[in-house]
């Protein structure tokens, strides 16, 4: 009765894991992708008011118009993009909705799709669920987990790929790119028949240089589509609001899937990631302390002996387990079992990361600083 193809997808690495943490009390969680923190009062109050004032119907397929106005111009001061509010953004039900629209949009059965590993979960068992066929391009912590422009040439001259998905902050490193290192991305993606499905989710949450997205690059605005949203930089998880930007053609084959499998995105959630746009103040203070977490808990996870590739974004780190000899499921499972903290295994990102964990600091410091010490006498009670 399941199809073949959904009955070879495996469950997600971190919900699977993480029923097991739901069965354990007094657990410190390093592990959800979620903020820690709330979204901005004045989100919160327009919502109440929007439902208050009767609005609870569906709206265009397009999403609302006053949002897309919004984001265009948000885009457009922000990063000097242009996109055409009627027909270069669509309204989506968070970034995942937003991938899984671009994938359908794009590809046909056996069609190639590149996914730079580590990677978030969704990203190859989405492919696959769309008949696509998903080539791996790894990247490695000698390197900091970037592109590597001469490998990336190599699979593009190989493999032939009609998309590839790069995912930047990085969920699960933390990794990011300045602009002359995206320079030397494009230089090779703009050589190549290629679309770029660019998730920019934690492209709010930046600790170094601004963050730049690939479609500001010149000449890459026709091959990208940019998906962002309000989960992450607003901490608006459960609104459930993203958005895609690109060329007119994919927005609206993406607009014609979404009308059929979802429709709209909710009224209420739209009007409020209007109001999320505004409130700037709000988010610098959300990054200022996820900057102060990042500092503390990569100075002590490199201190206890997990070495740790310094993220430039986002809320991850992805501590390597080389020095102690177990691999990353048997570690997150100890780890929670002796002493109730809960990590993420990091061969849930891929493979060939089983000696990695992903740690979140989405979390208050003074639970960081607990887990610090509960993690360091684990490892001393292991041994190396």
């Amino acid at each position: 009765m399941i199809s073949k193809r959904v009955e070879k997808i495996p469950p997600s690495g971190i919900r699977e894991f993480f029923d097991l943490v739901l069965s354990k009390p007094n657990i410190i969680s390093l592990g959800v992708g979620e903020p820690d923190f709330i979204a901005p009062w004045r989100v919160r109050e327009r919502a109440i008011t929007a439902l208050e004032e009767g609005f609870t119907s569906y709206t265009s397929n397009k999403g609302l118009k006053i949002l897309r106005r919004t984001i265009a111009s948000y885009l457009k001061k922000k990063y000097g993009l242009s996109y055409n509010p009627e027909n270069e953004i669509l309204i989506t039900v968070g970034v995942s909705q937003g991938l899984d629209l671009a994938l359908r949009t794009i590809i046909d059965p056996q069609d190639k799709v590149v996914v730079v590993s580590p990677h978030y979960v969704a990203y190859p068992a989405l492919v696959e669920l769309n008949l696509g066929k998903v080539v791996f391009l790894e990247t490695t912590s000698q390197e900091g987990f970037k592109v590597n422009s001469k490998e990336l040439h190599r699979i593009l001259k190989k493999e032939k790929p009609k998309a590839i998905i790069l995912n930047y902050p990085s969920n699960p490193t933390g990794v990011t790119y300045s602009k002359e290192e995206l320079k030397k991305i494009w230089s090779v993606l703009s050589k190549e028949d290629v679309v770029v499905i660019s998730d920019e989710i934690y492209g709010e949450i930046v600790y170094r240089e601004p963050h730049i997205p690939l479609a500001s690059l010149k000449g890459a605005k026709s091959k990208v589509i940019l998906l962002n949203g309000f989960s992450k930089g607003w901490a608006m998880t459960e609104f459930r609001i993203g958005y895609a930007c690109g060329p007119k053609k994919i927005i609206e084959g993406m607009t014609k899937i979404h009308s059929f499998n979802m429709l709209c995105a909710p009224i209420i959630s739209q009007i409020a990631g209007d109001e999320a746009l505004k409130c700037r103040g709000e988010v610098d203070a959300m990054v200022k302390e996820y900057r102060r977490r990042r500092d503390f808990i990569v100075k002590e996870l490199n201190r206890i002996g997990l070495a740790t590739v310094k993220p430039e974004g986002a809320f991850y780190c992805f501590p390597s387990l080389k020095k102690y000899k177990m691999d990353s499921l048997e570690f997150a499972k100890r780890l929670l079992l002796e002493e109730k903290v809960a990590v993420v295994p990091g061969k849930a990102f891929g493979a060939s990361y089983q000696g990695f964990i992903r740690i979140s600091y989405a979390n208050s410091l003074e639970n960081l600083k607990e887990a610090i010490i509960r993690i360091e006498r684990f490892l001393k009670n292991c041994g190396s």
